[in-house]
C-alpha cells in the first residue's frame, strides 16, 4: 500500500512542475515584467485552450486513480491525495523557477472553471494539505479492509462546505472580471466551509466507525 501511494505522490509531484512550467510559458509571454493584478486579457482561443486543459488536468488524475484502485471509495481518496500535492507542488515549482509567490499571502489566480477562483496562495495550500489527510486515512483504513460509511447526510455537508470555499473564492474573482485587482478575501467564509468539511470527515470517521460495503 505504502509503494502505491509513494508512486502516486511522485506523480502529483512531477505533474506539479509540468503545471508550474505551462505557468512558466505563460507569464513570459503576458507577464515578461512578472505576474501581477490586474489581468491581462487573453485571446479567446488561449483561454477557451486553458480551460480545457484545466478539465483534462482533473480528468488525467481521475484517470491514474481509477487504474491504480478498484473499489470508488479508494479512487475518491486517491484523487484528494493527488489533487493535494499536485497543488502544493505546483507552488514549490513556480517558487524554485520564477521565485513566485512572494509569500502565503499573494494572490492567485487558482481556476477558471466556470468563472474565475482567486485568493491568497495560503488559501488553496490549506485545502490540499486537508484533502492529503483525508485522502491518504481513507487509504489506510481501505488497506486494512475497512471501509468507512459516507452516508448522504455526510455528503450533503462535504458539498455544502464546498460551496463555501468556493465562493470565498469566486467573490475576489469577480473583481478580475472587471479589470480589478482582488483586495479582500472573505477568510471568515473561507474558514467556515473548511472547517466545516473537516470537522464532518473527522466526525464520521471517529466516531460512526466503518463497514464492509463496497463504496
Amino acid at each position: 500500500m505504502l509503494k502505491q501511494l509513494l508512486w502516486l505522490i511522485i506523480w502529483g509531484v512531477v505533474f506539479g512542475y509540468m503545471e508550474a512550467a505551462v505557468v512558466v510559458y505563460l507569464r513570459e509571454i503576458y507577464y515578461p515584467e512578472g505576474f501581477a493584478f490586474p489581468l491581462v486579457i487573453i485571446e479567446d482561443r488561449i483561454l477557451l485552450t486553458e480551460l480545457l486543459r484545466e478539465a483534462a488536468t482533473l480528468l488525467l488524475i481521475w484517470t491514474t486513480v481509477s487504474l491504480a484502485y478498484k473499489r470508488v471509495q479508494s479512487r475518491f481518496a486517491a484523487f484528494f491525495v493527488l489533487f493535494g500535492f499536485w497543488d502544493i507542488f505546483y507552488y514549490i515549482s513556480l517558487k524554485l523557477l520564477l521565485a513566485w509567490p512572494e509569500n502565503l499571502n499573494t494572490w492567485d489566480i487558482l481556476f477558471l472553471i466556470p468563472a474565475p477562483w482567486v485568493g491568497p496562495v495560503w488559501a488553496p495550500v490549506l485545502v490540499s494539505l486537508g484533502f492529503i489527510y483525508a485522502g491518504t486515512t481513507v487509504l489506510f483504513h481501505n488497506h486494512q479492509n475497512s471501509f468507512l460509511t459516507f452516508d448522504r447526510g455526510f455528503i450533503m455537508m462535504e458539498i455544502f462546505s464546498a460551496l463555501l470555499i468556493i465562493v470565498s473564492f469566486m467573490i475576489p474573482g469577480s473583481s478580475v472580471l472587471d479589470q480589478n485587482t482582488p483586495t479582500d478575501f472573505p477568510w471568515i467564509l473561507f474558514l467556515a466551509g473548511f472547517l466545516i468539511g473537516i470537522g464532518i470527515f473527522l466526525y464520521t470517521v471517529y466516531r460512526h466507525g466503518h463497514t464492509d460495503r463496497q463504496w
